[in-house]
């Protein structure tokens, strides 16, 4: 029988099992298994709070929104040791730049590498979203939502305004 092979059952019968030919692509994923090395795109923006306890104009809201995701992600990556805690500098308050830059040493010492030379954690931190809460015209708290692998943390914020710039004034991982 050509173009079949013989096939014993679980019966011990022997019974023949014809072959069809296999297209090229039948069967297979189109798979890009090639490493992302670019950090994520950041996630949309809400729309406006109900929790603000001051009323503020969406503009605002977004700017901010789209700031403290980029302050979020600044200050995981410092807290792994993965990046110098002085670029945050002038948009930290003295206390928390402190915390952050022992934390980062922490971390960088558990593992015998310097803070902020390099890469420290084995996976890089994400941030998945933000929310945003306008407690005065010139004060905002906010959570961030990390992931770190297949792992979550939260990040709580204040931010206030100090001459024309948010300044972080609380962090808190959780």
């Amino acid at each position: 029988m050509t173009g079949s092979t013989l096939v014993r059952t679980h019966t011990g019968t022997v019974v023949p099992l014809r072959t069809a030919p296999v297209g090229s692509i039948q069967g297979t994923l189109a798979l890009d298994l090639e490493p992302v090395v670019e950090p994520p795109a950041p996630p949309p923006l809400r729309a406006l709070g109900a929790g603000d306890v001051v009323s503020v104009d969406a503009g605002a809201r977004g700017r901010l929104e789209q700031w403290s995701l980029r302050y979020a992600q600044a200050a995981a990556e410092i807290a792994g040791g993965d990046r110098p805690v002085a670029q945050l500098l002038r948009w930290t308050d003295p206390d928390v730049y402190l915390d952050l830059a022992r934390r980062a040493q922490l971390v960088a010492h558990a593992v015998g590498q310097a803070a902020g030379q390099g890469r420290v954690q084995s996976v890089r931190p994400q941030v998945l979203g933000v929310r945003t809460c306008f407690v005065a015209d010139d004060a905002a708290e906010v959570s961030a939502h990390l992931r770190y692998g297949a792992r979550s943390r939260a990040l709580a914020m204040r931010f206030e305004v100090r001459g024309s710039r948010w300044i972080c004034v609380a962090l808190e991982f959780a």
